[in-house]
């Protein structure tokens, strides 16, 4: 539930391509016709090589993309694209499964992370942690080419007040880290994108019902929520190859009633699917880039936990969605990669569900309205 930010590190994903100031692309592609995303090419990395800002730079990797079985010719194929994804804080989140996803079909990933939580990334990601849910199909490790720090509720230097600059945390990153100063750097170490990820969203008064909500705490959450998609898409789209795309991630809170999910955080969904039509449009027009965004079903990652009723909603979810079954950040991931393929070419301004049809439903099953006694 934070913005985002995190630090200039660079992370390898080929040694060979690390001494030139742009592409250290992961090759290969995922299977649609398998079902499950699968790498189609192999390439292995020791865990200590995914951080190299401060250490020595991995060993090459070069992933060889290998003729699917027959019928397993339709495929998800990004070798040579590169992402950036604003938001992973850690390894349970969606914004991690759509890093990962887009990986195992060859995408280069650059993170931006919120500053708040870089150490503790960066610290986590070295000590291999992360090295488990790093694994692709093939056995190699998502690599990341760099992670920089970034807070996506200033758009601008001028924008951070003198009590965040002077934060010990804000004030380690040097270099910046607003959005306008991490397109910057993109922008001077890789030249351009192909993928642009918003995965972030913060409200301080979430907790709080909408006739609770200050003033304050409500533009905080339209601020750091929705607007900064906004901001992204103005200071990244001039970065993006024609045919990219972008993608948000919403909640069904923004069009049904969902009574805890407070602070304004409803409204900030709704502004942001609101948004995503009105920038599909003009990104669309002026930098010929897609913009849709995804509504997930609840999952029980460690920043929806601050909401307070996160498992309460997954078992709301189980026993009323279509699908009886809990949702998988791996899933989400699924969706966002077609997304953002050239599978996806003619799909953009759409809210794209990916809740085990939950948003579908008009009556709760579990209702106690429905329980009848027996005869």
């Amino acid at each position: 539930m934070s913005s985002i930010v995190t630090t200039a590190a660079k992370i390898c994903c080929s040694a060979a391509a690390s001494s030139t100031a742009g592409a250290r692309r992961l090759h290969g592609a995922v299977s649609l016709a398998a079902g499950v995303p699968r790498a189609l090419a192999a390439a292995s990395s020791p865990a200590a090589s995914a951080f190299s800002g401060r250490t020595t730079p991995s060993r090459s990797l070069k992933r060889t993309a290998t003729t699917a079985a027959a019928g397993n010719g339709l495929t998800i194929d990004l070798r040579g694209k590169r992402a950036f994804i604003a938001g992973v804080a850690d390894d349970q989140g969606f914004g991690w499964a759509i890093a990962k996803c887009l990986a195992e079909a060859g995408c280069e990933i650059i993170l931006g992370v919120w500053v708040p939580a870089l150490n503790i990334f960066e610290t986590s990601l070295r000590r291999g942690k992360f090295d488990e849910s790093r694994k692709l199909s093939d056995g190699s490790l998502m690599e990341f080419a760099a992670i920089y720090p970034m807070d996506a509720v200033y758009d601008t230097p001028a924008d951070v007040p003198e009590e965040v600059a002077t934060n010990k945390r804000y004030a380690a990153a040097k270099d910046g880290f607003t959005i306008e100063d991490t397109a910057r750097k993109v922008k001077e170490e890789f030249g351009t994108i192909d993928v642009l990820v918003h995965s972030l969203a913060n409200g301080p008064e979430v907790k709080n019902p909408l006739l609770e909500t200050s003033r304050s705490g409500y533009l905080a959450a339209i601020s750091a929520s929705s607007y900064s998609m906004v901001a992204m898409v103005q200071k990244f789209a001039p970065l993006m190859n024609p045919g990219g795309s972008v993608i948000s991630l919403t909640y069904l809170a923004s069009e049904r009633i969902i009574p805890g999910y407070g602070g304004g955080m409803s409204s900030a969904k709704a502004a942001l699917e609101s948004d995503t039509k009105v920038l599909a449009y003009e990104a669309g027009r002026k930098y010929k880039v897609r913009v849709n965004t995804i509504s997930a079903g609840p999952l029980g990652s460690r920043a929806a936990k601050a909401i307070g009723f996160i498992d309460d909603m997954i078992k709301y979810s189980y026993a009323n969605a279509p699908i009886e079954k809990e949702l998988s950040a791996t899933e989400v991931g699924q969706c966002a990669a077609f997304l953002l393929s050239p599978l996806a070419s003619a799909v953009t301004g759409h809210v794209m569900y990916v809740d085990n049809g939950l948003n579908a439903m008009g009556l709760a099953m579990d209702s106690q309205a429905l329980v009848r006694e027996e005869e």
